[in-house]
């Protein structure tokens, strides 16, 4: 059979599904991956062999299998199995669902199962109208999502449903999936004499990051638009696999960029390597905003390193000047400049630990009142109402005088307490002499 006979025998023409659809998993034990919750004994693999699937979640990336998973379980269901897609269905789907479920359930005993894809698009409010017949056991939801569920899904849905996390792919997943298209005659490429050469398909996977869906695709692109040789072979090489899958864009949810901007201020406390490259990530890939990668290290000049090194926080702000002055891409090199130092810097985290010290006083002191000689004394009365007593620092050796600062219940608090990082090395010195501690 050559490729034109292949397009006109098997339907290949305008609305026949792609590859990766033809090729979904019909069954667990052709399932690819996701051992972790799908293996052999696992709890879900065994719910849905016994056809006991109780409300789930399932969360990961795309091309990881959730949809899949979910036809499964609607392959071995007796119930009924109904699917609907956030993006497109309304509350009046959802409640027309319910509405045939407890029919079903009524009248013949049958379970109903919704898979509700996306499940991150629909708003709170839509999601709430789940609840009812979740709890009541009407129907057995199972959603599917790529973002956050704790960030994007209603908590009270959430807490009644087991959460799946599916874990993105490699390029071995990948590698088998394509393998098995190239010789399933009934749904794959098998009925094609095709020759991929390994670097072609290695190209794929590697490519595709864990995405099933992508490999499989780019695999059927590069043998439909192949030509075959005299004797009828297709040889999907490199180059053609390489015009046939790109380098994707990246996705950048709001959970994403919470998480990659958690990462970046976490690498500013321990590896230069990591800070920048998720900076440089973050911007260049992701599309996320500069400044807010500048706010955050500014912050952290800060809470991580603080008077151990005073020059990072000059460093941070000078480099949102310099943003602000040539823009980007120049001031990437500021900005890049900024970070390493603060990384580098040695740390401390006194100034942070002496805030909370002073808001914990807050709530044992209550209202504070300012010791008479600490009070304004610039004008006319002031000393009639016993605002003396203030010692001036400068004139005593030192320049420094022991004399109460603090309110009178918490005189001799000690809020900060210098670390031996940096230059905080002086300060405590400092601080210990002044205490008779040195």
């Amino acid at each position: 059979m050559d490729l034109f006979t292949y397009r006109a025998e098997s339907g290949a023409a305008p609305g026949r599904q792609p590859l990766a659809e033809r090729m979904r998993a019909r069954s667990i034990d052709e399932y690819i991956g996701q051992e972790h919750i799908v293996g052999p004994g696992k709890m879900l693999r065994r719910a849905i062999e016994a056809d006991q699937v109780t409300s789930i979640i399932l969360f990961g990336p795309p091309g990881t299998g959730k949809t899949t998973l979910a036809t499964i379980i609607a392959n071995r269901t007796d119930g009924e199995f109904v699917r609907l897609n956030a993006v497109d269905a309304s509350v009046k789907d959802v409640r027309e669902t319910i509405e045939r479920a407890k029919e079903l359930r009524s009248l013949y005993d049958r379970k109903t199962i919704l898979f509700l894809d996306e499940v991150h698009r629909f708003k709170t409010s839509q999601q709430d109208a789940l609840l009812p017949a979740v709890e009541a056991g009407t129907i057995v939801f199972i959603g599917a999502t790529t973002e956050n569920p704790f960030h994007s899904i209603n908590g009270a849905l959430l807490s009644r449903s087991t959460l799946f996390r599916l874990e993105k792919l490699t390029p071995d997943d990948a590698l088998e999936a394509m393998r098995r298209a190239l010789l399933d005659r009934e749904r794959g490429l098998g009925a094609l004499t095709i020759r991929a050469d390994d670097d072609a398909l290695l190209h794929i996977a590697t490519v595709a990051g864990g995405d099933l869906r992508r490999a499989l695709n780019a695999l059927e692109l590069a043998a439909l638009t192949t030509p075959a040789d005299r004797d009828g072979t297709i040889h999907v090489t490199l180059a053609a696999a390489e015009e046939s899958i790109r380098q994707p864009t990246v996705a950048a949810d709001e959970s994403t960029q919470y998480d990659v901007l958690s990462a970046f201020h976490k690498s500013v406390r321990g590896s230069s390597d990591a800070a920048l490259f998720w900076f440089l990530y973050a911007v260049e890939k992701l599309g996320m905003d500069p400044m807010v990668f500048l706010r955050r290290l500014i912050v952290a000049c800060s809470e991580d390193i603080g008077l151990a090194n005073p020059q990072a926080m000059t460093q941070a702000v000078s480099a949102m000047d310099a943003y602000h002055k040539i823009g980007w891409p120049e001031a990437r090199y500021n900005i890049s400049q900024a970070i390493l130092f603060a990384v580098e810097s040695p740390k401390s985290d006194s100034i942070g630990l002496a805030m909370e010290r002073v808001y914990k006083a807050f709530d044992r002191l209550g209202a504070a009142e300012v010791p008479m000689h600490l009070r304004d004394g610039h004008y006319k009365g002031s000393q009639q109402l016993g605002h003396v007593g203030y010692k001036y620092p400068h004139h005593f050796p030192g320049h420094y005088v022991e004399q109460q600062y603090l309110p009178g219940p918490i005189r001799n608090e000690v809020f900060f307490e210098a670390s031996t990082q940096g230059t905080e090395a002086k300060m405590r010195e400092n601080q210990q002499r002044r205490r008779g501690r040195g």
